[in-house]
């Protein structure tokens, strides 16, 4: 007899486990890293871009917008930004949900939606996923880096079984154990973003499968508050911007190509 519990996404095997829900976050465990680092005064997000090619037409990303393809890193809200593991459709798909969902409440309350409950959302819409015939869980993960008066900056993390949890600092995606493991070596409560930037980008190039570590193989975003209006600053930033980053933490990698042509 078949072992329907292992294909139905509402059916629990005998040890009381969803194998669906686990084979997604399988999926997730092989996807590009994303990491998130909070801070004193901000969140930091980066994330490894797998979609690279000399061919695609990053023209855009020259021109304006938020750092050319926009495959990991993603604005949510003004006070809101998310960086997502798995699958990108899946990942399009909640972001547009989140989105709405944002809109909806500045429309209804004249504030922008809390962070918690923008996550709260969302992991509503992926637990019922996980709940009816015939749907398959979102196999994507998530990052919700965001600021709001009360508890002001905080950090986010939800999975396909429509569970979150908040972090000080963490990491999803592909060798997101090894990023664990730094992190809590060298994250400090006091952090200021100034140095998170740093911490981000040494723990990123430590643990991305890539041998290069530019704005090809690079997303990043901070989420600071403006001094003056007291307003969040959601920044992502664009590919000429990273490379300055990297360059000024001293990280910047050549592609073997590149060194090769240059002996």
């Amino acid at each position: 007899m078949a072992r329907r519990y292992d294909s139905r996404t509402t059916i629990f095997s005998p040890e009381g486990r969803l194998y669906q829900i686990e084979y997604a976050m399988e999926a997730i465990s092989h996807a590009g890293t994303v990491l998130g680092v909070l801070a004193k005064d901000g969140v930091v997000l980066a994330a490894e871009k797998k979609v690279t090619g000399k061919l695609l037409d990053l023209s855009s990303a020259k021109d304006g917008g938020y750092g050319g393809s926009g495959e990991k890193i993603y604005l949510l809200n003004s006070n809101v930004i998310g960086g997502v593991a798995g699958l990108t459709a899946d990942a399009n798909s909640l972001v547009n949900y989140a989105r709405t969902a944002a809109q909806r409440h500045l429309l209804q309350y004249n504030e922008d939606i809390p962070v918690e409950l923008l996550a709260q959302r969302l992991c509503d819409m992926k637990q019922g996923y996980t709940q009816f015939g015939g749907l398959r869980p979102f196999g994507v993960s998530l990052l919700y880096a965001g600021y709001d008066p009360h508890y002001q900056f905080q950090l986010y993390h939800s999975d396909p079984s429509g569970n979150y949890s908040g972090w000080k600092a963490t990491c999803i995606g592909a060798n997101n154990g090894t990023a664990q493991s730094l992190l809590k070596q060298e994250y400090k409560d006091d952090i200021l973003v100034k140095d998170a930037i740093g911490l981000v980008l040494r723990t990123m190039s430590k643990t991305m499968d890539s041998t290069t570590l530019n704005s090809e193989k690079l997303e990043f975003a901070v989420l600071t508050l403006d001094p003056e209006t007291k307003r969040p600053n959601a920044k992502i930033y664009r590919p000429a911007e990273i490379d300055a980053l990297l360059l000024s933490e001293g990280l910047t990698k050549q592609d073997d190509d590149t060194e090769m042509k240059a002996t």
